[in-house]
């Protein structure tokens, strides 16, 4: 049996037809009813690469080189992996086997017609497993037609016997002989016309698996496994695409750059994108959708993470997917085990880049710019280059950690780090120029997406901790949570939600606009346009851009937790912080004491901020509405009055409709101590009340904590605090609402975390660092 057609094959048929080709003919026999379009075309078996083998006479000769060849050593690697290859690509094919591929090129030639090409993949017996990954260590070649098709399987074959696969084999303990390789031949998609990329049916950095990730680039895909260009990428959660929710959670533009398209002389060519293709998303917001949907599809028959390819046909415009493994970077970690890493000390930033991995490391750079030096490399460095692809393999085993130029979240470097669990950073844009040979760094990776490279060697430490292991605590452990990237890095607290998520950080990093300048773009100075245009270049609407920016980042928090309750306050700048946003001082007042000033709910329905208040709201609507996150919960900060409350529910009430109605409610911050004097008044009007500590120490005490020669009276502990808060807990535990604390106190005083669960509060929210140790220290 040399040739098998993908309507014949099944994911048990890996031994004949490996991994790539046996996931194919899967799909495309039971998924293609589903929606999940697959090209057809057939498999040259394992058994068709056995015969070609045995018809040489080339096992016994491959068998002599490899055992005198130290795969450590990688001029040796080299020389060896060439000798071999050239062997498998000189020898010649029987006749009867040569029939049968040209045969079965005849067949598909007439589904798709006389001018059409392939893509002939190698996919070998042991690729693809939960256990190990081979992916990329192997050939694909594009744009094949008729005339060269033989000679590219006979490359196929010789590609079994890379550098890379050589080392990998090695060292995960396969038997060169035991591992065979089959070739897909496969109608070729015309991405080359439009767009392709990757989707992970989760987050690969993170492991959370709530959401879908596709990336993208104009062409063919190649340069993102390559690390050559930043691609778009879009979030999609899949409870929200399972209900009919358009879940987009977010989208990012990349750079990209290049792009590789056919060669009229078969083959591919790498070219320059346009200015139009560089400031425009490879798929629209329905194809994302549509193509969710399949991955998800894929997911639910596989019953496991799927890391999938897939490619959009320039000609007749359909979503395909060419390719879907198991995911092997979470599936086979140690579970339930939380590996913490702290940076002891601080140092100065040389780099930032896109953090891949948890984990922090230091130690010695060598940097290397072209693959043909990596013999200069030696175990225990820190690699720096422009970026990898398969020939790096051997050495970034041995790497303790890595750093690029260029690459993004799905790059080889990117995913073959994960794999090896050596934390990276890439896509700096100038490691190369600002590092050199023999520096000391510290990478860090803890900061969610954003990774930092440090001057010198830095003390860290690692924290373990088995989470089957904690304790059930009587009170609810929330997490307090500021930008949405540390909601991904922290998904996996073992909390029942989100008590407190600030609007503040994803306002200030993310959007950076004051919300007035946008409504009011048309009429502001030139010089204030020419700032917010270089944030908002494809919004027409600059309003929209300050919703969907903000619904982006609450969505991101709210994913992170689902389904349990996330909590978001809405904006708590004061005047003074407001004004360092772009065009904030075009608005802002200035006032002696902001602390005390125009913030929270009375900014809310005044005249000169409703307007920016409502694209507030339309952002929380989007989130739980239109991406279907149902677990997000409204809160309003620093209410002085039961007027202001009614004010500022009825603003948000006009927007998302009634609460009864629509299902969601709306908290109030308790920091004040009309709150708690008029409690009764506050609670007919919100849905429950979450204690802020250190507003409401200050008010009760008179101080202003921003003032230093004060900061020794300010302590939540004061008797008149603990009063004030065990008396609020009492008045919202008669009413049946909401009681739960979102101030720093319980964090860092262990005795006032257990002077509140005495006291009968619902839920303590913490600072992730946290919620370990007071997760064990208020253990039952």
């Amino acid at each position: 049996m040399y040739i098998v057609w993908f309507k014949d094959l099944s994911k048990e048929d890996v031994e004949l037809v490996g991994g790539k080709n046996a996931n194919l003919g899967q799909m495309y026999r039971y998924l293609s009813k589903s929606g999940v379009l697959v090209p057809n075309g057939f498999a040259i078996t394992t058994k068709a690469y056995e015969y070609y083998i045995k018809f040489n006479n080339l096992e016994e000769k491959i068998k002599k080189i490899l055992e005198k060849t130290n795969i450590y050593n990688v001029l040796e690697l080299q020389q060896a992996g060439e000798e071999i290859r050239n062997l498998i690509k000189k020898g010649e094919f029987p006749r009867d086997l040569e029939e049968e591929i040209l045969k079965s090129f005849e067949e598909l030639k007439k589904e798709y017609g006389e001018d059409f090409q392939v893509a002939v993949r190698s996919s070998a017996s042991a690729e693809d497993l939960p256990s190990a990954s081979f992916a990329g260590q192997q050939e694909t070649y594009l744009n094949v037609t008729e005339k060269d098709l033989l000679e590219k399987v006979k490359f196929c074959f010789a590609s079994l016997f890379t550098e890379r696969a050589i080392f990998y084999r090695q060292e995960k303990g396969f038997d060169h002989f035991k591992v065979k390789l089959s070739v897909g031949v496969q109608k070729m998609v015309r991405s080359d016309l439009a767009s392709s990329g990757v989707m992970f049916t989760l987050d690969t950095d993170t492991g959370l698996d709530k959401v879908i990730v596709i990336n993208g680039v104009w062409g063919l895909g190649e340069l993102i496994v390559q690390g050559r260009v930043i691609p778009d990428e879009w979030i999609v959660f899949k409870k929200g695409l399972e209900k009919g929710f358009r879940s987009v959670v977010s989208k990012r533009l990349g750079d990209k750059t290049k792009k590789i398209v056919y060669s009229q002389e078969g083959g591919t060519k790498e070219i320059q994108t346009s200015k139009e293709e560089k400031e425009k998303f490879s798929l629209t917001d329905d194809e994302v959708l549509e193509l969710a949907k399949m991955g998800w599809i894929i997911e639910k028959h596989y019953g496991q993470a799927m890391d999938i390819e897939w490619a959009k046909d320039g000609i007749d415009g359909k979503l395909y997917i060419v390719q879907a493994r198991a995911e092997t970077v979470y599936s086979t970690k140690k579970k339930n085990i939380y590996e913490e890493y702290k940076l002891k000390e601080k140092g100065e930033v040389l780099l930032k880049g896109i953090a891949i991995g948890s984990k922090i490391i230091s130690g010695k750079v060598r940097v290397i710019k072209d693959v043909s030096k990596i013999d200069e490399f030696q175990a225990g460095e820190i690699l720096v280059t422009e970026m990898t692809d398969p020939d790096w393999v051997p050495i970034m085993k041995i790497a303790k950690g890595i750093i690029t130029d260029a690459g993004g979240r799905t790059s080889h470097c990117a995913i073959v780090s994960r794999e090896l669990g050596i934390p990276a950073i890439v896509g700096t844009q100038k490691a190369t120029e600002v590092l050199r040979t023999g520096d000391e760094v510290t990478i860090d990776c803890t900061g969610g997406i954003t990774g930092y490279v440090y001057k010198g060697l830095l003390d860290y430490e690692i924290i373990e901790h088995d989470l089957e292991k904690l304790p059930e605590t009587k009170t609810k452990i929330y997490v307090n949570i500021g930008l949405p990237d540390e909601a991904w890095e922290k998904w996996y607290l073992p909390v029942k939600g989100v008590g407190l998520a600030r609007e503040e950080f994803i306002i200030s990093e993310e959007i950076k606009i004051h919300p007035n300048a946008l409504i009011d773009y048309p009429n502001l100075p030139e010089e204030v346009k020419k700032k917010i245009d270089e944030l908002t270049y494809s919004y027409d609407d600059k309003k929209l851009y300050f919703v969907d920016k903000l619904a982006e980042g609450i969505a991101k928090i709210c994913t992170a937790y689902w389904p349990n309750e996330v909590i978001v306050r809405f904006s708590d700048f004061k005047t003074n912080e407001y004004r360092n946003l772009i065009g904030g001082d075009l608005y802002e007042p200035q006032e002696e004491n902001p602390m005390i000033g125009w913030r929270g709910a009375s900014r809310y329905y005044h005249p000169n901020f409703k307007k920016a208040f409502e694209l507030e709201v339309s952002a929380m609507k989007k989130v739980r509405e239109e991406i279907g996150l149902d677990n997000l919960t409204l809160m309003v900060p620093f209410c002085r009055t039961p007027e202001e409350g009614r004010k500022v529910i009825e603003i948000i009430e006009e927007i998302m409709g009634e609460r009864k109605e629509k299902g969601y409610k709306v908290y109030v911050m308790c920091e004040i101590p009309s709150n708690i004097l008029q409690a009764d008044e506050f609670l007919d009007i919100f849905d429950g009340m979450s204690i802020g500590s250190n507003d409401l120490t200050q008010l009760t005490l008179g101080i202003d904590r921003d003032n230093e020669i004060l900061q020794g009276i300010s302590d939540e502990r004061n008797e008149s605090v603990k009063k004030l808060i065990k008396e609020v807990i009492q008045k919202c535990n008669e009413r049946g609402k909401y009681i739960g604390i979102c101030g720093d106190a319980p964090s860092t005083f262990i005795d006032f975390a257990k002077f509140l669960v005495e006291a009968g509060i619902g839920s303590i929210s913490l600072s992730p660092d946290a919620v370990i140790k007071t997760i064990y220290l208020l253990g039952v």
